[in-house]
């Protein structure tokens, strides 16, 4: 009996014993892209809001598929510190669903992201579209597909264009994204051809000048002023007024190749030739010149709309231009002037122009200041007057024996007689203020054929 109860004892005692021990637990550490997330008793607890998040977007119609990557690590535990609440809400938060999406790659870069192959060639063509018509674009993909066919001639002044091609590689890839980095058409055209969405502005401040601002924006003062029309180099800015300061930098531009047929004048050639048998400053129309013409077919390069690359493929001269052929005389006669006048005085300046003064005519040029008194010959000719004329003063006049006189007045004393022979630049007589005269100057008149000229349309100095 006692033995029995003994036994009975021990085993009660084991059983005690064994309900005492701790029981293993299996938890699951959960990692969203090798970071951790939380602790889980059961991987269901995640994967229903994976599936519910799936599912939920199944429903809009698209493709989606999961971004991030879910890991689990199991572990058995006395004590478990999941908390499948708090790891379920972070997974929700912190985990990234991708839809299927056609990427632009340019250069074999992504660029930019749109929902469908067919939005993206869209984007393609409306980006060629800016420089070619849809038809234009049409019959180049039509020629493109039969290579072999002959093109008709091109008329006067027709265009055709041969191809229509990206400055870089550019294509469309099929892949996954996340639905925030999808582009609508519209802003995609915008991002390819401007490189970017955002139009910098910069607010004036004081002491703000446009070239402080072109330089702080890394532009030049010409590029600021572009992206801001209707503003000038000397424009006033106030302070907190805007200006742009985004320089648009294509990821890509479209390269137009075309040819050109144009019927254009080949303008003639003016040949002058020296005849010993006439006298200098002469000239004479030997050969009528004649506009000739040719036919010429262009290859044309134009990148974002400039032209970029201009060479001639084949031309035909339809009519030879003729030279205009002009003598000229070189035969120098001491007594007969060259056709151009040579600045009468020793330097000095224009104090009084030919035209109406002080209610009558002034016939001719004050000049005043020179460096020295010495006045000189404008040009070879002959003496016919020399001597006191009365308001002139003292003066002279040259007959060049072609045409022109030249008058100079107000001399103090003049150096010539009358019939002499003087060479251009030669010195005649010296500047003073006699006659009607208010200070020291020289008075030089010119005519042309008795006609009273403006000197200053045939002086040179």
């Amino acid at each position: 009996m006692l033995s029995a109860l003994a036994t009975t004892a021990l085993f009660l005692a084991a059983g005690e014993k064994a309900e005492a021990e701790p029981k293993l637990t299996t938890v699951y550490y959960v990692y969203l892209n090798n970071t951790y997330i939380g602790t889980v008793t059961d991987k269901n607890v995640v994967e229903t809001i994976v599936e519910k998040q799936l599912l939920d977007m199944q429903k809009l119609n698209k493709n989606f598929k999961l971004g991030s990557e879910i890991t689990y690590i199991p572990e058995q535990v006395f004590r478990s510190t999941a908390n499948n609440h708090e790891a379920a809400k972070r997974v929700a938060q912190e985990m990234t669903l991708e839809v299927e999406s056609a990427a632009i790659v340019i250069n074999g870069e992504p660029v930019v992201y749109l929902d469908s192959k067919e939005a993206a060639e869209r984007v393609i063509k409306l980006m060629k579209y800016k420089y070619v018509t849809e038809e234009q674009l049409k019959d180049v993909e039509a020629r493109k597909a039969q290579p072999e066919a002959s093109l008709p001639a091109l008329k006067e002044d027709e265009t055709r264009i041969l191809d229509v091609r990206f400055s870089a590689d550019a294509k469309v890839e099929m892949t996954t994204i996340a639905p925030s980095k999808i582009f609508s058409q519209e802003k995609a055209l915008k991002f390819l051809q401007k490189g970017t969405l955002e139009e910098k502005k910069y607010i004036v401040k004081e002491g703000d000048v446009l070239g402080s601002i072109a330089g702080e924006a890394n532009l030049t003062t010409a590029q600021l002023l572009a992206l801001n029309p209707g503003m000038k180099e000397d424009s006033l800015i106030k302070i907190g007024q805007e200006l742009n300061i985004t320089v648009p930098k294509p990821y890509i531009d479209v390269i137009v190749d075309k040819e050109v047929f144009k019927k254009e004048t080949l303008s003639f050639k003016t040949e002058v030739v020296n005849n010993e048998s006439m006298f200098k400053g002469d000239k004479k129309v030997k050969q009528e010149g004649r506009n000739g013409s040719r036919e010429v077919t262009y290859a044309i390069s134009e990148q974002g709309g400039k032209i970029i690359k201009k060479t001639v493929v084949s031309e035909q001269i339809t009519q030879k231009p003729v030279n205009h052929i002009i003598m000229r005389g070189t035969k120098v006669v001491p007594s007969r002037g060259e056709g151009s006048f040579l600045w009468p005085a020793s330097g000095g300046y224009v104090s009084s122009q030919t035209g109406y003064r002080w209610g009558k005519m002034h016939k001719g040029i004050d000049i005043a200041r020179p460096s020295n008194r010495t006045i000189k010959a404008a040009d070879n000719g002959r003496v016919i007057s020399a001597g006191w004329d009365g308001g002139y003063g003292n003066k002279i006049v040259i007959d060049h024996n072609n045409g022109f006189r030249t008058i100079y007045a107000h001399l103090s004393s003049i150096d010539v007689r009358v019939g002499q022979t003087v060479a251009k630049g030669s010195k005649i007589g010296v500047m003073g203020s006699t006659g009607d005269s208010t200070g020291l100057h020289l008075h030089f008149e010119v005519y042309k054929n008795g006609s009273l000229q403006n000197p200053m349309k045939y002086l040179r100095r």
